[in-house]
């Protein structure tokens, strides 16, 4: 089989790159007021033109910059959008691991006007990646628009800005085809939308939830990808745009179980992206039989190699699963890569520098002894 020379590539990586201890510190020397926002953006652009390097030194074809500017994966984001700010209160989601459940717990949102686009998000971030890599293809990530409601819900909207929850998706919708374009613009040819409300409609628990606060949880995957397909729906000739769903990631712990069946056959036949990064890195993930309805032309990307955990994995198990994965869809439609981002948040997940390296390079091995 050829190489892709498009995106997303046989090996590839979600985003989120463990952040440098320099980087950590100075973020923390920000927070205390002892240097400027300049002086951390200094150490910023210091920092992650070695993370390019390093993506490309182990063989990716894709550079991300390891979000490396934000705190978490998507509120640096949507606290951006215009109409939306920061609320008193603070959100409170738990996450599980083996040892227990521990919380987190970021600002609330107050929507006070009507949502738009003021600027680029990202756009200047999107740029200093661009003049960074060398081989590699830069790609930025983005919350979907669907992360906005899931994380805010219905209350978080002035019902005298928004007497019909209509407008407000068209709102929303609006300034993410109008984000799209403007990246495009830049030279954007790799875009991510990531998005946990997908994966996390797969679980009971997570639709009780979403009942709970009056709205329907049974059907609300079909609203969810009807705003990503709007979003995209002008996307610029040459850029490619996929998606992330995973269960949750917050220092090596996760929110949601169950695999993709609850979604999947409006999810993959509907949603109009050119591939789907999907979490399979342990039992949560469910098995692979959802995959069946995955239509031509569309690429499954496998988080086959957990970044939760440092161990590495077998490179005849990822192997051994990727066969099992192509009883469902075709193996010239699959690819390789991590469950998830190492580092969703600044925190980051529970291994080393040097294990995160082990594992993208894993990752490069493994894609190159399947498709060459």
């Amino acid at each position: 089989m050829s190489r892709r020379t498009s995106p997303p590539f046989r090996a590839d990586h979600v985003g989120s790159l463990l952040r440098p201890g320099r980087l950590l510190d100075a973020r923390d020397d920000f927070a205390a007021g002892r240097i400027s926002a300049a002086d951390l953006r200094s150490v910023e652009d210091q920092e992650i033109p070695r993370a390019v390097r390093m993506q490309e030194e182990v063989g990716l074809q894709s550079a991300t910059d390891g979000e490396f500017r934000r705190t978490t994966w998507h509120m640096d984001f949507i606290y951006q959008l215009g109409g939306i700010s920061k609320a008193p209160g603070n959100l409170a989601v738990k996450f599980v691991n083996p040892s227990g459940t521990i919380e987190w717990t970021p600002a609330a949102l107050h929507v006070g006007s009507r949502v738009r686009l003021d600027g680029t998000i990202f756009g200047e971030d999107f740029a200093f990646l661009k003049s960074q890599v060398t081989t590699a293809v830069p790609k930025l990530t983005i919350p979907s628009p669907n992360m906005v409601h899931y994380r805010g819900g219905p209350a978080m909207l002035d019902p005298d800005i928004y007497p019909d929850m209509e407008e407000f998706w068209a709102d929303l919708a609006a300034a993410y085809a109008d984000e799209v374009q403007r990246l495009g613009e830049l030279g954007c040819t790799y875009l991510q939308f990531d998005d946990t409300s997908l994966a996390y409609l797969n679980d009971p628990a997570q639709r009780a939830e979403i009942a709970g606060r009056g709205e329907d949880a049974e059907h609300m995957h079909l609203r969810y990808i009807n705003q990503i397909n709007a979003a995209v729906a002008g996307k610029p000739a040459g850029m490619a745009i996929t998606t992330h769903m995973c269960r949750g990631n917050f220092r090596s712990s996760w929110v949601a179980s169950g695999g993709y069946d609850f979604v999947a056959e409006a999810l993959f036949s509907q949603l109009d992206v050119d591939g789907f990064f999907l979490e399979y890195d342990d039992e949560r993930s469910g098995g692979f039989e959802p995959l069946r309805f995955v239509p031509a032309g569309k690429m499954v990307v496998l988080g086959l190699v957990t970044t939760k955990r440092p161990e590495l994995e077998s490179k005849d198990d990822l192997k051994r699963r990727i066969d099992e994965a192509a009883k469902y869809v075709p193996l010239d439609q699959i690819c390789l890569s991590g469950q998830c981002g190492f580092s969703s948040t600044v925190e980051g997940n529970a291994l080393t520098y040097d294990q995160q390296v082990a594992k993208l390079r894993l990752i490069v091995d493994t894609a190159h002894d399947i498709w060459g």
